[in-house]
């Protein structure tokens, strides 16, 4: 096994590329690291998987892969995990704002003081504040909700222990909450390692302000599904039952109370129980709770059945072995 692995998803850097695979290179080769690079060519529209091919041809320790369109980070990094044999395995963005520098240090943070995982922290950030504002706000409601203590879950530089990588599973756009994945999954020695970030040397940034919102929707759907995938009756279930109890519970009352008064108090004039709005709300209540029920039964069939497909198309690659 090698020591390292960098995973770089890509979309349209054909200008960064040669500057940043030959910085990795000189800070592998000052260490004595045996490595590889695996650039992930995210549906690029510009040339660059022709400079991957000629970087390749001049450095056998760069490889490739080509998606067939644009699928997105959560893809990319899925593939390159997938395909990565380093014993550490360090992702980072191609647009030369995160420093290979950074490298070695975060590579003895894994192996010397045994994270699991170290997720770097732009402290100080090269951002307008139309970015580094809604930043803030993600990242906070991302530690209240996850637990973890990270100032920057979207950081793009981090290292991990190749054993987290092999047994995770990245989709959707839940790249930017790995570390939560990897919690879930069992690996939570988490660590954070201040980073310089630089910046933009090339290009135009490809996320919009609209990703903090779908940011926001993302992590209320990991926490669901990494709590509830493996038995979503106990989510389902619960809440179909509470609403199934109330909804008959109501209506037992009502009923009671009805009977009291004609046969009990003999009130001539009693009051009809489907005039009372809580007859309708109880009767709503029961059939809302038979449905969350039988949406929890239905989870757990497709949990037993389900059979997980990639989503995404590799259509060609440099310098692995298919």
């Amino acid at each position: 096994m090698i020591n390292l692995s960098v995973v770089i998803p890509l979309y349209n850097e054909e200008e960064s590329l040669p500057e940043l695979c030959n910085w990795i290179s000189r800070v592998m080769d000052s260490h004595g690291f045996s490595y590889e690079v695996l650039l992930i060519n995210d549906g690029s529209t510009d040339n660059s998987w022709q400079v991957i091919g000629k970087l390749s041809k001049t450095n056998s320790n760069i490889k490739g892969v080509k998606f067939n369109r644009n699928y997105g980070k959560s893809a990319a990094l899925d593939t390159g995990f997938k395909l990565a044999t380093g014993q550490v395995v360090i992702t980072m963005d191609a647009d030369l704002q995160d420093s290979p520098d950074e490298i070695p240090a975060l590579y003895r943070m894994i192996t010397e003081d045994g994270h699991d995982m170290v997720s770097g922290w732009k402290k100080k950030r090269h951002d307008p504040l139309s970015k580094t504002i809604p930043s803030r706000f993600f990242n906070a409601t991302t530690r209240m909700i996850s637990g973890i203590k990270l100032h920057d879950f979207n950081c793009g530089l981090k290292a991990y222990d190749s054993k987290v990588v092999k047994n995770i599973k990245v989709y959707g756009e839940m790249h930017r909450y790995i570390p939560v994945i990897a919690k879930w999954h069992g690996f939570t020695n988490i660590a954070e390692k201040v980073v310089e970030h630089r910046k933009r040397k090339f290009g135009i940034t490809k996320f919009g302000i609209e990703r903090f919102v779908f940011g926001f929707l993302d992590l209320l759907s990991i926490t669901f599904v990494s709590k509830f995938k493996k038995s979503p009756m106990h989510f389902f279930g619960l809440l179909g039952t509470l609403s199934f109890v109330f909804g008959f519970l109501s209506t037992a009352w009502l009923i009671w109370k009805k009977m009291q008064a004609v046969y009990i108090f003999k009130t001539p004039i009693a009051r009809e129980v489907v005039d009372q709005p809580l007859f309708f709300l109880a009767l709503v209540a029961i059939i809302v709770g038979v449905q969350l029920f039988l949406a929890g039964f239905l989870g757990e069939l497709l949990v037993i059945n389900k059979a997980e497909k990639d989503e995404y198309l590799v259509i060609d690659t440099i310098g692995i072995e298919k």
